[in-house]
């Protein structure tokens, strides 16, 4: 119908304290356009900023994860300035992986399918990646004469080594998801009838911890550029933010009454 709206590529909604987004285009095996990009960091922003939700879990709709960019939407022309950035990286895909390093809260990549070029950097951003066994990675950036992006060339030398990184985005090979994990790229490769009961047991693991475990997070993300002693003192003062707490308080009491502590959250 003219002027119909057009149908959201996210759906979001919340399960038990963990906010579930789906990217939701199948047609395209949730290409990352950058209408389904955008959609996907309002959606994150959202249950960052929700005091309801405690975890966030990132997934697809029907065979893929993401296949990586939509090319068909004009991210790429060779017509354009003579020198310069990528305008799509800079204004939507780069400041949405950043976003979900820097989110306060855990985050976990349920992967389904295939996961191709800026979908492979989506669910490395994220602090934990659970995946299919019928999943696989792929950056086949060579095959269309352009370089990894999203912060896969920043994620994947630091995740699996220079060789492995290497041979993954120059050769630009499937690596299925049971390889992924032998690599030490994803936390669990599981049957793929159990992809979201599994992913879902340890977003709600995450979900009724204490507010401590988003400073821990942030702490290991940090840590990737930091210097010794500079991580050092950023251990001190999240100890101290953390030690302010009131789960760290409940935990302390549970721990000397010997219960299991019941986390707020804050």
């Amino acid at each position: 119908m003219d002027g119909a709206a057009a149908a959201p590529k996210v759906r979001s909604e919340i399960k038990d304290r963990v906010g579930i987004i789906t990217l939701s285009d199948p047609a395209t095996l949730n290409a990352a356009g950058a209408e389904l990009t955008a959609e996907l960091q309002a959606g994150v922003e959202a249950f960052i900023a929700d005091d309801g939700v405690r975890c966030i879990v990132i997934t697809g709709e029907g065979r893929g994860f993401c296949s990586g960019a939509n090319l068909s939407g004009g991210r790429v022309d060779g017509r354009g300035a003579a020198k310069g950035p990528n305008e799509s990286l800079l204004k939507v895909y780069n400041p949405f992986v950043s976003t979900l390093r820097k989110s306060p809260k855990p985050t976990v990549a349920a992967v389904n399918g295939v996961a191709a070029g800026v979908g492979v950097s989506l669910a490395l951003a994220c602090d934990l990646c659970v995946a299919a066994e019928s999943a696989y990675f792929l950056l086949a950036f060579r095959r269309i004469g352009l370089v990894p992006d999203g912060g896969a060339t920043w994620l994947l030398p630091r995740l699996i080594g220079k060789a492995r990184a290497m041979e993954l985005m120059l050769l630009g090979e499937k690596l299925p998801a049971a390889t992924a994990l032998e690599w030490g790229l994803i936390n669990r490769c599981v049957p793929d009838a159990e992809l979201m009961p599994k992913t879902l047991e340890i977003a709600g693991a995450l979900a009724s911890g204490p507010s401590s475990l988003g400073m821990t997070r942030n702490l290991v993300w940090q840590a990737f550029d930091a210097e010794w002693h500079l991580q050092l003192e950023a251990e001190a003062y999240a100890q101290g933010d953390a030690g302010r707490t009131e789960d760290a308080r409940e935990g302390i009491v549970a721990f000397l009454q010997k219960r299991p502590a019941e986390f707020k959250g804050r």
